[in-house]
């Protein structure tokens, strides 16, 4: 509140200057902060790897605002985030859904001043088509969009999201995980400290049960199990409920191991590889989250992975393939997570 004495103020500034001041401002707002939709679906792997875009986006817009676009499995990760100011959610429905396209209609037609389209998929390519406004800046790869994404073959996925990010106007970032690691799962790691002993590996022999041939043997995870055991170090097991049947023949073989499978939140899992000696597993979303957190993290690929796009990416990390990928032998894994330990 300015107290006025006669024509000034407080601050010995006439109030004619003040007002004059003050009109200038009304005929030249401030322009109001940028509002950025990023589209990323998922799988986990996928947002994983979109870290480093979202952190870039951030630093590169502190005072936008800025909404993912995902989907329901991984909103209460994405609400975590500090990149985003809000989380919606594409129930992917199919275009017969009448009442779902629409409300995705109106979603893409928002006052966007920017879509970064971190999936680039012929989902995505559609909502471009048919649902975004012509005045609106879309970054991705969708024909005919205002900033078309260069030749990304032969780049990796987490690259792919940091050129978009930057062709968006981000800046250079590291996209830190204490968001994830701070402040959850407490409970759940005292449980666990309980039942094993310092030091531990975590082994994840599950991934896409679409895709069986992207599955390392059961056998070769429970002789690596015996393998750790046998140098002192715990074993530990996760998995969805979807790898529940692998899981247990892993434990089977290696009844030391301690069965974590159907039993872990996302958060819990980025704690519990985080402290991990060592982590191996398939290509599967939580190997690349384990990368992410700087543990010593090895995985084991088939030929259907193409390294080039889609090995994890983190300080500490490794793969290892073979056609088929029965041809990775249990040795090779070993060696590798000792030459990531030197």
């Amino acid at each position: 509140m300015l107290v006025s004495v006669g024509m000034k103020n407080y601050t010995g500034r006439p109030k004619t200057a003040i007002l004059s001041e003050l009109s200038e401002m009304q005929s030249n707002p401030t322009p109001s902060p940028q509002r950025l939709l990023v589209i990323k679906h998922g799988a986990l792997g996928d947002i994983v790897q979109g870290f480093g875009a979202f952190a870039s986006l951030r630093a590169g817009h502190p005072d936008a605002h800025i909404a993912l676009l995902t989907t329901s499995p991984f909103v209460e990760l994405a609400k975590m985030m500090p990149w985003f100011d809000e989380v919606l959610v594409d129930r992917r429905a199919g275009i017969v859904h009448l009442l779902e396209s629409w409300r995705m209609r109106r979603l893409i037609r928002g006052n966007w001043d920017m879509i970064i389209d971190l999936q680039c998929s012929q989902r995505t390519a559609r909502y471009f088509q048919f649902f975004a406004r012509p005045d609106t800046r879309w970054i991705g790869t969708a024909m005919g969009c205002s900033d078309p994404c260069p030749d990304f073959t032969g780049v990796d996925n987490y690259q792919r999201m940091r050129i978009a990010a930057e062709m968006a106007g981000g800046a250079p970032a590291i996209p830190g995980l204490d968001w994830l690691l701070d402040g959850v799962g407490f409970n759940f790691m005292h449980t666990l400290a309980e039942k094993l002993t310092q030091p531990y590996a975590v082994l994840v022999p599950g991934c896409s049960l679409a895709k069986p041939e992207k599955r390392w043997p059961a056998e070769n995870f429970a002789a690596l199990a015996r393998r750790f055991n046998d140098n002192s170090i715990s074993v530990v097991l996760t998995g969805t409920v979807a790898d529940k049947n692998v899981v247990d023949t892993v434990q089977s073989l290696a009844p030391d191991a301690i069965n974590l499978c159907g039993q872990t939140s996302i958060a819990d899992l980025a704690r519990l590889y985080a402290s991990a000696v060592s982590i191996v597993g398939n290509d599967t979303g939580p190997v690349f989250l384990a990368a992410a957190t700087g543990a010593p993290t090895i995985m084991v690929m088939g030929p259907d992975t193409n390294p080039s796009m889609s090995a994890p990416t983190g300080p500490c990390c490794d793969w290892l393939q073979g056609a088929p990928i029965t041809e990775v032998r249990v040795d090779d894994v070993w060696h590798a997570r000792q030459r990531l330990a030197s």
